[in-house]
């Protein structure tokens, strides 16, 4: 069981013991990330961007990918990967877990793949503009529409009016 009761702040900070809280943290952390080095050269570059290394213990190498497709991917190189690891680097290496986590895709969005449409979908929720003649169709639609459908679809094509276009479709 741990020992959950509250600690002083200047054991955290002890630099004089050889087990402090933050320095084993600290190792565990730089021995994580040239593990994630390691494992990232051994795998085609395609998935640098959505792999990690999370975690490794008892023997199980946790990685984590941003989706179920680079998951696919990951699970095409493991074989290779596995026995690559128990040769190189971890011979006690038992097995690789994949998880997904969706938050890796967020962080690591490649900006040659994903910029372009981003940039377009940042500038249309900015500056959400309706033509004239989006309006005129959208009243013409619901003229021919039912009476909950013909609301909505009039409320919509006012807009056009209130976001800058000329004050003559709103007089239509």
């Amino acid at each position: 069981m741990r020992d959950s009761r509250p600690q002083s702040i200047e054991k955290l900070f002890d630099e004089t013991q050889s087990s402090g809280t933050l320095q084993q943290i600290q190792q565990r952390a730089v021995a994580l990330n040239k593990l994630n080095k390691a494992v990232r050269a051994l795998l085609p570059s395609q998935l640098h961007p959505w792999l990690r290394v999370a975690n490794y213990r008892q023997g199980i190498l946790v990685l984590e990918v941003a989706n179920a497709s680079w998951m696919m991917r990951l699970r095409y190189e493991q074989p290779a990967l596995l026995s690559a690891l128990r040769a190189q680097i971890i011979p006690s290496l038992a097995a690789i877990d994949i998880s997904i986590n969706p938050s890796l895709a967020a962080k690591t969005a490649p900006t040659s793949q994903h910029s372009a449409p981003a940039a377009a979908s940042k500038e249309n929720n900015m500056g959400c503009q309706l033509s004239a003649e989006s309006a005129a169709a959208l009243r013409n639609v619901a003229a021919r529409s039912p009476e909950k459908l013909k609301e909505k679809l009039e409320r919509l094509a006012s807009l056009a009016g209130e976001s800058g276009t000329s004050k003559t479709s709103r007089d239509k």
